[in-house]
């Protein structure tokens, strides 16, 4: 039987040596009860096993230290950098979980996944909840809360600028007993920045300390929410400066970001 692979990258870092880790693991045959245990221990943000179906397809399975997952963006990108070489620079691929298909795209150096919108689930968003989940109860939004996805939903709250949105102090267990009643996974807070970048906050883990460095699922529901190509940051707060970049391609959308082997 061939040795498992596992390898670390940082990816959507703003650096050299930065950016939010990810461990991809090859050939492993191992259960998901055992995978969630690996993930576990290993500490890091997200843990990818690439398999491979019996039609032939390779496979993405992920896993959060706490959880398995439907879909990790920061882990499919650093997936892509290991599956993709100029000879290889395009791969359809596809969840574990709900069988989501991505394409992966090897362009000018740099890896993005191609994926599409995705249906949400039907949620009244009463007008005291935001305040409610922020822990915030004064708090004024931007704009309207709403719930978009590109295959992980986002509650998006849009505070007033970087400030208020560094300020917070979220009610994490409220997020995580009221994503879990709706199937939306967590709140994303942003802002716009005066440069024209978005920055943002994932706020979904029980434990502060492991607040996101960056989300890809939230800068692709943040695409599908204002329909345009984004520049966001994120991560700085938490001693992980991240970029994400997207791009609207037809009814498809792009998102990238400086990848790298750690």
């Amino acid at each position: 039987m061939q040795e498992t692979i596992v390898q670390e990258l940082l990816c959507f870092g703003m650096a050299a040596g930065g950016g939010n880790p990810a461990l991809v693991i090859q050939q492993d045959h191992s259960s998901a009860e055992q995978r969630q245990l690996f993930a576990r221990d290993q500490r890091k943000p997200a843990c990818v096993f690439i398999d491979c179906s019996g039609d032939g397809v390779i496979v993405l399975d992920y896993f959060y230290p706490h959880m398995r997952s439907s879909l990790c963006l920061h882990a499919t990108l650093a997936a892509a950098r290991v599956l993709l070489s100029p000879q290889r620079p395009e791969l359809q691929v596809r969840t574990a979980m709900r069988g989501q298909p991505l394409m992966l795209i090897l362009q000018d150096g740099e890896v993005f996944i191609q994926l599409t919108p995705q249906a949400v689930p039907e949620v009244s968003i009463p007008p005291e909840l935001p305040g409610r989940l922020l822990a915030a109860p004064d708090i004024v939004l931007a704009s309207p809360p709403v719930i978009a996805s590109v295959g992980s939903p986002k509650l998006l709250l849009e505070v007033a600028d970087s400030a208020t949105l560094q300020a917070l102090t979220p009610d994490l267990q409220a997020i995580a007993d009221w994503g879990k009643q709706h199937g939306v996974s967590g709140c994303y807070a942003w802002c716009r920045r005066q440069d024209g970048a978005l920055e943002g906050r994932n706020l979904n883990h029980l434990d502060q300390a492991a607040e996101d460095g960056a989300t890809g699922v939230a800068a692709g529901a943040l695409t599908v929410h204002l329909q345009t190509g984004i520049s966001l940051y994120q991560g700085a707060n938490v001693g992980t400066p991240c970029l994400l970049r997207t791009q609207l391609r037809d009814e498809s959308i792009l998102i990238g970001g400086k990848t790298e082997f750690a």
